[in-house]
């Protein structure tokens, strides 16, 4: 792809959503300074503070506190941001299919015992036969994903939920549990979706242990709402009861198998290829039920149980583990059955992992967690700000080149991957500003030939030397 055409389509599209989310913004020199936020935050080679974006910007000498009351003042809305995304997240999802989102716990790394929201939680970095503690905020990320494209999707976060403990430091918020904010969340996602004339349309929730074995979670999924979450292999379910006509009718039928025994024997299994980032993966799966779990009698659920693969594929060795899920059960003639296809399920359940992939780019390369906002507003709201930034900057780079067209990797040693990686797209906003004729006055580029490029490093080199001693 040519570069020359690339950058100016992806700052196009990029100005276009910030312009789409004017209306976070009450005044517009608060927008003019978020913008401002925003573009330090893209050439901000240190850690992602405030003080390090203004850096970036040059605004050295000016007082920084209109700055901070951005974020701490009321002046950023994050639930109008949630809206505005989520409006332009549905022009690239059609009416007939669902809307899939993951929910998925996540929990900002802290150093304060005073900071607000924080508390002691359990570490995920430390051993699993001997945990730990550290001190950190625990939000419940709520993301959409792109319609899958050769097996390959991406997360772009709509909403970051502050889910804290009882026990943290006082916020601005209320404490939440995990699977409470969750489910804020989903219901969310349900008005927005009627108040865009799309109440037919269902939701497919992509979530992991921690929501589905809460049955309080199940017993509040709004309407026209699928759940798809993975399961314990030891997870308790029943046969659906049969009502003779004398007495009272039973809330549950005889007890099932639990999903791990599902797994013996070879008869019964269906086996399907479905793709996964871009390669054909073989999948050998059975479904059972309907069924329903304990505490869940009127909320019939079937079980896809996934059997393990532990043999030689292509001269490698490939072990992975079984796996188990359950899925909502929807009602079609009276009956129960599947809402989507079993094929169209697994290749979702594969899709959940990008959430981990967003958390990581977000705490790892973006700096999530970094501003040093101590305000019980701001200690919220600065998590929100960087989430937000980063859904902008990915569904640009999505409605520029899509999920596999983008640019090539500029190393010799490596053309890249089949899919763009969130560095690519960031070097590409600093490319293509940094090419733009306001932001390159008296800049000149490298050329081909390395004795060239030794004369263009020298003479930087020499200006440089020559600026410091004048």
């Amino acid at each position: 792809m040519n570069k020359n055409s690339t950058y100016p389509l992806l700052l196009r599209e990029f100005f276009q959503v910030i312009e789409a989310q004017r209306r976070v913004f009450h005044q517009e020199r608060t927008y003019q300074r978020a913008l401002g936020l925003i573009l330090g935050e893209l050439f901000t080679f240190a850690r992602h503070t405030v003080t390090q974006g203004l850096l970036a910007l040059g605004v050295t000498d000016a007082d920084w506190s209109a700055w901070y009351r951005l974020l701490s003042r009321g002046r950023f809305d994050p639930e109008c941001a949630s809206e505005c995304m989520m409006g332009e997240t549905l022009k690239h999802v059609s009416r007939e299919g669902p809307y899939v989102i993951g929910v998925d716990g996540v929990q900002v790394p802290r150093s304060s015992k005073k900071m607000p929201g924080t508390s002691w939680l359990k570490a995920p970095r430390t051993a699993a036969f001997k945990p730990g503690i550290h001190r950190a905020q625990r939000f419940v990320n709520l993301s959409w994903l792109v319609p899958l494209e050769e097996g390959f999707s991406r997360a772009i976060p709509l909403k970051w939920l502050p889910a804290y403990t009882a026990k943290a430091i006082p916020a601005a918020v209320e404490p939440h549990k995990e699977w409470e904010a969750g489910l804020q969340g989903i219901e969310w996602v349900r008005r927005q979706l009627d108040q865009a004339k799309r109440s037919t349309q269902m939701i497919l929730v992509l979530a992991d242990g921690g929501f589905e074995r809460v049955v309080e979670f199940w017993k509040q999924l709004p309407e026209r709402t699928v759940l798809l979450g993975r399961s314990a292999r030891n997870r308790v379910l029943y046969e659906l009861p049969q009502y003779g006509g004398i007495g009272r009718p039973p809330d549950y039928g005889a007890r099932a198998k639990k999903p791990s025994e599902w797994l013996r024997g070879k008869q019964g299994f269906e086996t399907t290829f479905i793709q996964v980032r871009g390669k054909a993966r073989e999948m050998t799966y059975r479904i059972k039920g309907p069924y329903l779990r304990d505490g869940l009698p009127n909320h019939p659920v079937f079980l896809i149980v996934v059997r393990g693969i532990d043999r030689k594929i292509n001269g490698r060795r490939v072990k992975r583990d079984p796996a188990f899920y359950l899925v909502s059960a929807i009602l079609v003639n009276n009956q129960w059955a599947l809402p989507f296809p079993a094929a169209f399920l697994l290749s979702w359940a594969w899709q959940r992992w990008e959430l981990e992939v967003e958390h990581r780019e977000l705490k790892s390369g973006f700096g999530l967690g970094e501003k040093q906002c101590w305000n019980a507003s701001s200690a919220t709201t600065s998590v929100q700000w960087s989430a937000w930034v980063y859904a902008m900057l990915l569904l640009a780079g999505y409605r520029s080149w899509g999920l596999l067209n983008g640019p090539s990797c500029p190393g010799r040693w490596w053309r890249g991957s089949k899919r763009w990686s969130f560095n690519t797209l960031w070097r590409a906003y600093r490319a293509a500003i940094w090419s733009a004729s306001d932001f390159r006055a008296v800049w000149s580029g490298s050329g081909d030939n390395w004795l060239q490029k030794g004369d263009w490093i020298a003479g930087l080199w020499n200006s440089a030397l020559g600026s410091v001693r004048s």
